[in-house]
C-alpha cells in the first residue's frame, strides 16, 4: 500500500547511517542503543506493535518490508483490510453473519412489468335505478366488508314499484277470501241440488264457475304480487326490506348501494346530489386488496422457458426504503402473442402481505427459467446481493475473523452474474465460512476511514 512504500522507504536511512560512523565508536553505539531499546520494551509492556516510530520500530517494518517482497503484503498491512466494532456497535449497525450455504440457481429472464389488481376480484358498483345521490358512505381507499353501505339514492322509481306492490298485496288480500266464499257457495248449492230443494242444475254450474274465477283470480294477484316484488329486488332491495314492506305499508323511496365484495374503494365516480341511473356504468370501482397482480410481457423467443408455477422475484426502488424484492409465481402465460410488440402477457400473482407494492407501479420481474435436467447446474456458494460490496474497484464480502471477536476482515471474491437476490461467488468462499450477510456498507466506511488514517 501507498502508506507502506512510503514508510519502508523512510526506515532505509538508518541502515546506510552507520557507513557514516566511524569503526572505532560503532560497539559503543549499538550497546548503547540496545539498552535503550530494552527499557523501552519494558515500558510498552504488551504493546510493542504499537511503540512510537523508533529503532526497534524500524526493525519491525523491516523485517515485514523484507516478507513483503518474499510473501507479498503482510504485518499492518493485513489489519488495514480489518474492521473491529464494538458489540454495542454490531447490534446498532444491524450487523449480521450467517455461513456461507451452496445453492442450485437456475437462469432467469429479466422483463419490464407493471403492478395491477386481480381483476377476477374487483366489483363495478352501478345503480339499478334512477335517483338522486343523498349520501355517499366511503372515499377512495377505504376498506369495505360484503353489504356495506356505499351511498344512498333517493329514487321515485324505487318508490313507484312499493306502491305498486304493495297494491299486488292488497289484491292477494280480497281474492283469498272471495274463493272461500265462492266455495262454500258452490258446495251449497250442490248439496240442495242432490237433495232435491228447489234448485237447478244451471244454479249449481253457475256457482261453480263462480268459485274457479275466484281461484283464477287469486293465483293473478299472486303472480302479480311475486312479479312486483321481484321488480324490487332488481332495484335492489333485499327480501327482508320487501317482507318489512308489505308488513308495514310504508313507502320508503330509497335506495342503499351496499358492497358487493370485501375489497378496498379503488375509484369513485359520483358525488353528493348527483343524478345517477342504470346508463351509467359504474359509481364505484371495488378491488380485493389480498392478492396483486403483475403483468408482464415476455418475448416470443423466451416464452417456451417460461412455465406456471414458476418462481419470480419483482423488483421495485422506492425512494425511503431503497430497491426491495417481492418473491411471486407464474399463474397465467397468454396463449396470444402481440403481433406488433412479438411478445405474449405473463401474470404473476404476488400476495399483498409484502407491503410497497402499489397498482400502477412500474417493476422489474425476474422469472426463473423451466426446469430441465439436462440443464440443472451444479450447486454453488452464493450470497445475497447486499453481502457484495465494491472495494478498491473489485467486489468483496467481509469474514469473520478466527480468534478474534467483533473483528471483520475484507475478502476479495470472484462472482458470477446475480439470481434472485443470489450471488454466486466462484472463488474466494468455502461452504461454511462465516460472512457478513448485512450491514456490509457500515463495514467498507469503517475500513475507508482506517485507510485513510493509515496513509496519515
Amino acid at each position: 500500500m501507498k502508506s507502506n512504500s512510503s514508510f519502508a522507504r523512510a526506515t532505509s536511512h538508518p541502515s546506510s547511517a552507520p557507513r557514516m560512523i566511524h569503526r572505532s565508536h560503532l560497539d559503543s553505539t549499538v550497546l548503547a542503543v540496545s539498552l535503550l531499546l530494552f527499557a523501552a520494551c519494558d515500558e510498552q509492556g504488551a504493546h510493542p506493535a504499537t511503540s512510537v516510530p523508533g529503532q526497534f520500530a524500524v526493525e519491525q517494518n523491516n523485517h515485514a518490508h523484507e516478507e513483503e517482497h518474499a510473501h507479498g503484503a503482510t504485518g499492518e498491512s493485513e489489519h488495514v483490510d480489518e474492521v473491529t466494532l464494538t458489540s454495542d456497535a454490531i447490534t446498532r449497525y444491524g450487523i449480521k453473519t450467517q455461513a456461507a450455504q451452496l445453492w442450485v440457481l437456475r437462469p432467469t429472464i429479466t422483463v419490464p412489468a407493471r403492478v395491477s389488481f386481480n381483476t377476477e376480484a374487483m366489483a363495478h358498483v352501478g345503480s339499478p335505478l334512477r335517483g338522486r345521490i343523498s349520501e355517499v358512505a366511503v372515499r377512495v381507499g377505504d376498506s369495505v366488508k360484503v353489504g356495506q353501505e356505499l351511498a344512498v339514492i333517493e329514487s321515485p322509481e324505487l318508490g313507484e314499484a312499493q306502491a305498486d306492490y304493495l297494491q299486488r298485496c292488497v289484491a292477494v288480500e280480497f281474492a283469498g277470501p272471495a274463493v272461500d266464499l265462492s266455495k262454500a257457495a258452490w258446495e251449497r248449492a250442490l248439496g240442495l241440488y242432490e237433495k232435491s230443494q228447489g234448485i237447478s242444475l244451471t244454479e249449481v254450474g253457475r256457482r261453480e264457475a263462480e268459485h274457479k274465477l275466484s281461484i283464477a283470480t287469486l293465483k293473478a294477484a299472486e303472480s302479480a304480487r311475486t312479479v312486483a316484488a321481484h321488480r324490487l329486488q332488481l332495484l335492489g332491495m333485499h327480501q327482508d326490506a320487501i317482507t318489512a314492506l308489505a308488513s308495514t305499508g310504508q313507502v320508503v323511496p330509497r335506495y342503499a348501494i351496499r358492497a358487493a365484495i370485501d375489497g378496498v374503494v379503488v375509484q369513485r365516480e359520483v358525488t353528493l346530489g348527483e343524478l345517477v341511473g342504470p346508463d351509467r356504468e359504474y359509481l364505484m370501482v371495488l378491488a380485493d386488496a389480498t392478492q396483486l397482480w403483475v403483468l408482464a410481457d415476455v418475448p416470443e423467443a423466451n416464452l417456451l422457458r417460461v412455465h406456471p408455477g414458476a418462481k419470480a422475484w419483482i423488483s421495485v426502488s422506492l425512494i425511503e426504503a431503497g430497491s426491495r424484492r417481492f418473491e411471486g409465481s407464474v399463474a397465467f402465460i397468454s396463449p396470444f402473442v402481440d403481433p406488433t410488440t412479438r411478445t405474449a402477457q405473463i401474470r404473476i400473482e404476488v400476495p399483498i402481505a409484502e407491503l410497497g407494492l402499489r397498482p400502477g407501479m412500474f417493476v422489474q420481474a425476474e422469472i426463473v427459467e423451466m426446469d430441465r435436467d439436462e440443464l440443472s447446474p451444479a450447486p454453488v456458494i452464493a450470497v445475497p446481493e447486499g453481502a457484495i460490496q465494491t472495494v478498491e474497484d473489485g467486489p468483496a464480502l467481509f469474514v469473520l475473523v478466527d480468534g478474534e471477536p467483533n473483528t471483520y476482515a475484507k475478502r476479495a471474491v470472484t462472482i458470477g452474474r446475480a439470481v434472485g437476490g443470489l450471488v454466486p461467488v466462484l472463488a474466494g468462499l468455502v461452504e461454511g465460512e462465516l460472512f457478513v450477510s448485512e450491514g456490509t456498507f457500515i463495514l467498507k466506511a469503517e475500513l475507508g476511514k482506517g485507510a485513510a488514517a493509515h496513509e496519515h
